[in-house]
């Protein structure tokens, strides 16, 4: 906006200066006063165009970096989705080989919560029982799944994801 106000000034003093310039030379003024005044107006031109090439440019600029934003989004969707699908996908799998070691409806929630990174303390308190109830229930998963305990049991899961 700024610069239309500029490029707006700029022509009008390239106006002012031109009528000027046309006046004077009608009542003879002297060259060196006719030249000076046609420099402005040249100056001025030369200005508004300038400026003009300038915001086209910035505009186009602009254009471009709005085509790219919506494709860097298009494609952060694309890929949100994909996860989306492979979170899923891999809980499904989870699941499955939850179901695979036979493990009881509260010991598979157990199994998601040490998954997840939660103490035995902070599972009793989610599940809304006792800590010895939960410490129960790893050890069964742990026995089930011939696993030695929660550090072994994660690296399991996460195996296929390091190779």
């Amino acid at each position: 906006m700024r610069n239309l106000v500029v490029i707006i000034i700029l022509i009008i003093i390239m106006t002012l200066n031109a009528l000027d310039v046309f006046v004077d030379i009608g009542l003879g003024v002297p060259m060196w006063h006719i030249v000076q005044e046609s420099s402005l107006v040249l100056l001025s031109a030369i200005g508004a165009i300038m400026l003009v090439l300038h915001m086209r440019k910035k505009n186009k600029h602009l254009h471009e970096l709005a085509n790219n934003l919506a494709h860097a989004n298009k494609q952060v969707a694309s890929l949100s989705s994909k996860i989306e699908e492979e979170r899923k996908r891999y809980s499904l799998i989870i699941k499955s080989q939850f179901d695979q070691w036979q493990l009881t409806a509260g010991e598979q929630q157990v199994a998601l919560l040490l998954l997840k990174g939660l103490t035995l303390k902070e599972i009793a308190s989610v599940r809304e029982t006792k800590e010895m109830t939960v410490r129960q229930q790893a050890s069964s998963i742990y026995s089930k799944s011939g696993l030695t305990g929660r550090h072994e049991f994660s690296a399991w899961f996460l195996e296929d994801f390091l190779n």
